[in-house]
């Protein structure tokens, strides 16, 4: 075991592949999960955050499970899927039951063409999984299968049963790799047609409404929802995107209108003069008069 990182005094434990727990101690593990069988390290300290050295994938029959990868987050429903990846830290809950079937992976078990093809080591994709029925069903029967294969230790030779192992893996790896893609690539349209909506709204209403709640509340999404999708098309807050927007059109005003301040303030959503000028002030560095004095 290895000491990497530091939380609450202690260091992050990073736990290795746990190959005494594996059948004939080939470089995989798959089989239930729940109180009657062991599949981790017996000292994990599964309720504080650790690392491992391996890959997880768990399949659960039952829900909500809620599980933190990466100090995100995640409610597993019956019928998902998270993937934890080597390196990344995760914790399990003290409430939830983890009923299901988990696979755990050693890397180096596949070789490098199987790797690169399965998107082993994509970080850049969600951990957490819903397929839909029919995708459900074939990552079901190719896990299953996974599980005959890895429980038939008498048909075979140690290197044959390896290579079959291997091979009923990347079957169902390819399928889950697909999954996980196309999960992303939906995820990205969600947020793309999310950031829209609001953008559109807050052409429409930023005069009046400078709060993300209220935005959030009339398109119908979670405040985490709209800072999520607003992050990945700007890089920055919905309230940045707001206050950006105030502030154009203040600018636009002084430099275009003979306004008076006070008025110019009221038109995008400040009635007090004051607080219009500590807000211009703010994000620009400069008093409205002397923004308008510059130009």
């Amino acid at each position: 075991m290895v000491d990497t990182g530091v939380q609450g005094g202690d260091a992050i434990r990073t736990f290795p592949f746990p190959v005494d727990l594996s059948v004939l101690g080939v470089g995989m593990q798959v089989g239930p999960m729940g109180t009657g069988r062991t599949w981790h390290a017996a000292d994990a300290p599964l309720e504080r955050v650790h690392r491992i050295d391996f890959h997880v994938v768990m399949l659960f029959d039952e829900g909500p499970v809620h599980h933190m990868i990466d100090f995100a987050e995640h409610e597993a429903q019956a019928g998902d899927l998270l993937w934890i990846r080597p390196g990344q830290v995760h914790r399990f809950s003290t409430t939830g039951a983890y009923r299901g079937t988990v696979l755990t992976m050693q890397p180096g078990f596949l070789p490098r063409a199987t790797v690169e093809a399965t998107g082993l080591y994509r970080y850049d994709l969600p951990p957490l999984l819903h397929p839909d029925e029919a995708q459900l069903t074939g990552l079901r029967s190719a896990l299953a299968q996974l599980q005959r294969e890895y429980e038939d230790t008498t048909t075979l030779p140690l290197s044959l049963h390896t290579s079959v192992l291997r091979h009923s893996l990347t079957s169902f790896l390819l399928r889950l790799a697909h999954l996980a893609a196309s999960s992303a690539e939906a995820a990205r349209r969600q947020a793309d047609t999310t950031f829209t909506l609001f953008r559109d709204a807050v052409e429409r209403g930023f005069a009046t409404n400078h709060s993300v709640s209220a935005y959030a509340d009339q398109l119908g999404y979670s405040r985490r929802t709209l800072v999520r999708a607003v992050r990945a098309a700007t890089g920055e807050t919905p309230k940045g995107f707001i206050d950006k927007r105030v502030v154009l059109e203040a600018k636009r005003l002084l430099a275009h209108t003979d306004m008076p301040i006070g008025r110019i303030g009221a038109a995008v959503g400040f009635p007090d003069a004051a607080n219009f000028s500590k807000f211009f002030h703010q994000h620009t560095e400069m008093t409205p008069a002397a923004f308008r004095a510059d130009l």
